[in-house]
């Protein structure tokens, strides 16, 4: 895995992408970023269902 730090209209981004030549990264900014700490238990529980 690979954690970039970008930015988009002034705003910082995360940027994580599976490895150096991934075309579709993952990247979202700080509110999203506090959405998905305060819920981390149920996204935990929704990767691991099958």
């Amino acid at each position: 895995m690979v954690v970039d730090y970008g930015e988009f209209k002034g705003n910082k981004l995360i940027i994580l992408k599976r490895n150096d030549t991934d075309t579709f990264p993952f990247q979202f900014g700080k509110g999203k970023a506090r959405l998905i700490v305060e819920n981390f238990d149920a996204i935990k529980k929704f990767a691991e269902e099958e």
